[in-house]
């Protein structure tokens, strides 16, 4: 009988340091300096801590897919992990892992039992060879995972034998490692991408497409662009500072060259080319790949960066995760007491908390229908959740496509009462009255939401404290401009930004005088603060549109958060 002490070695390394044991996952991306290894997520326990040269001990990793090249950065400058074990299955720090191994930067990754990780998480520190875990006493054995015998189809293995050149054949090889990792038996056929690479997060990003680029990578099936690090044309009138906007130009440039199609949205399903229900498609960017397979019924994994230009130029992605049927299944039931006539707010902030309580399973969502959500709506929760949960989808009664044979009937089921709403609205809501800055558009805007702004604001002139800025897709943008909206928004004070989005966003773009801003995004208003270092709150498109006009806004709950004879009391 196994002990239930033991660890599964994933990447194979030896390693020796403090345990940093972190009782939630991380998202490296927006949660990690990519330059010093410092936790900068002001919501996770292990704020203000370091992760270089530490055991890093944490159940999964969650939120953004371009963790991975955070963590290849660090790799690449001396300043990651010495090692990392994960509780749980998880692949965008270990696809970061395995690319730093290619430059020459081995990083042991290892999976734990339950048993061994909650022991672990009281150790000091550790000593890992190729065969156990020494730590303060205990040692662990570790083991290889068992070998899966991946069947290659002969196109795969031509590819992977260098048949269309050098840079499929890299990319082939990376594709195998991860699926063999996930236990996938075989590749499957994607008949689209879309690359969240393309953000400069740091300049490993750039350091890796250059290299697939030199080799001669092409895409291999139509490929879009997430949303990049500046106004690709604009960036600098904008006054960007040349070290930072030249790369992260350089970048975008390196993907367009291998022939994927410009189209700078981190919301790929508001072009004209969303995918249908049962596509097998290959896309990353955390946002988009839950919408995708939530409220679409597309059929994606979460899949790393790196990874997404792998699948880009091969056609193909690891058979695993929720491309199969058993793995869209939901393991637990969130049952939500909605409140009476909520605002927009509503929809972040119900993600946002289920991601909390499902941060590493897929979650069923009861009680929204009522509400009748609109795309952009669904758009808001899908984003919020993919900040605070590593699962890939989501399912909510009456509306997402597989929600009808999503649940068996002994599924666990937990309350999302007001009490914990409220409680959540909080945390998101630390900060001045006064407002600086309004940002919309975390996921990019569609043309609805940017047409709501322009006629909540009636021609009326933003104060003039404040900068409300709008970051959109070229796609929208052109969409815009044609009918006139974008002229009304400009009219009104607002700056309509493309090609960059609120993740990506940095000074001077980002007005350097800000203290406060007020976001309609549950997403932003999680990263902004660690991102921005300035304090962000959670607000309705509504009170979002009174600060742009006011520079205020009341700390206080909701009029739908309060009880019914309650009358907005002050939370300063």
């Amino acid at each position: 009988m196994t002990s239930p002490l033991a660890a599964s070695t994933i990447l194979p390394g030896t390693a020796s340091g403090a345990i940093l044991a972190s009782p939630e996952a991380l998202s490296f991306w927006g949660g990690v300096d990519p330059a010093t290894g410092t936790i900068i997520d002001i919501h996770h326990p292990l704020h203000g801590q370091s992760v270089t040269g530490k055991i890093l001990l944490m159940p999964s990793s969650r939120g953004s897919c371009t963790g991975s090249g955070v963590l290849l950065n660090l790799a690449l400058n001396s300043r990651a992990p010495a090692a990392l074990i994960f509780r749980e299955t998880e692949d965008v720090l270990t696809l970061g892992a395995l690319v730093a191994e290619i430059f020459g930067h081995a990083l042991p990754v290892l999976r734990a039992t339950p048993e061994a990780f909650a022991a672990l998480s009281h150790a000091q520190s550790a000593t890992i060879t190729q065969s156990t875990i020494i730590a303060d006493g205990l040692t662990i054995p570790l083991t290889r995972p068992r070998d899966t015998a991946l069947e290659l189809t002969a196109a795969d293995q031509a590819v992977l034998d260098g048949a269309d050149g050098p840079a499929p054949a890299q990319a082939m090889r990376i594709l195998c490692a991860m699926a063999v990792q996930q236990g996938a038996v075989r590749l499957i056929e994607v008949t689209q991408a879309h690359i969240d690479g393309c953000i400069y997060a740091s300049p490993a990003n750039l350091t890796f497409a250059r290299k697939m680029a030199d080799l001669g990578g092409k895409v291999k099936i139509p490929t879009t662009m997430n949303a990049i690090s500046v106004d690709h044309e604009h960036w600098r009138a904008q006054g960007t500072p040349e070290a930072f906007g030249l790369p992260a130009q350089r970048l975008a440039d390196a993907y367009v060259e291998m022939g994927c199609a410009p189209t700078f949205t981190c919301a790929p399903y508001l072009l004209d080319t969303t995918p249908k229900s049962g596509d097998a498609i290959g896309w990353s960017e955390s946002n988009a790949v839950i919408f995708a397979n939530s409220i679409l019924g597309a059929r994606t994994a979460k899949h790393p960066d790196f990874l997404d230009l792998c699948i880009a130029i091969t056609g193909r992605a690891p058979l695993s995760g929720v491309y199969l049927d058993a793995h869209r299944k939901a393991r637990l039931v969130l049952d939500i007491d909605l409140p009476e006539n909520p605002d927009s707010a509503v929809w972040p902030l119900i993600g946002y908390i289920a991601g909390q309580l499902a941060p590493d399973r897929i979650p069923f969502l009861t009680g929204l229908a009522p509400a009748n959500p609109s795309p952009d709506d669904l758009k808001a929760l899908c984003a919020a959740f993919g900040t605070t949960s590593a699962a890939p989808m989501l399912h909510i009664e009456d509306i997402t496509p597989e929600a009808a044979t999503a649940v068996a009937p002994d599924t666990p089921c937990q309350k999302i009462d007001r009490a914990l709403m409220t409680a959540t609205w909080l945390k998101l809501n630390t900060g001045p009255e006064r407002i600086d800055l309004v940002a919309f558009g975390s996921p990019h805007a569609s043309v609805t939401e940017a047409r709501t702004i322009a006629d909540a604001l009636d021609a009326r002139r933003v104060n003039r404290d404040v900068a409300v800025i709008l970051t959109i897709g070229p796609a929208t943008k052109r969409d815009l401009e044609a009918d006139g909206t974008i002229a009304r928004l400009t009219s009104s004070g607002v700056t309509v930004i493309s090609d960059l989005c609120w993740c990506s966003i940095s000074e001077p773009v980002f007005p350097p005088s800000t203290k406060t801003v007020l976001t309609d995004s549950g997403k932003y208003a999680h990263y902004g603060p660690g991102l921005s270092g300035r304090a962000v709150r959670l607000a309705s498109l509504s009170d979002c549109i009174t600060a742009a006009l006011t520079a205020h806004a009341p700390q206080r709950l909701p009029s739908w958060l309060q009880g019914p004879d309650a009358s907005a009391p002050s939370l300063s």
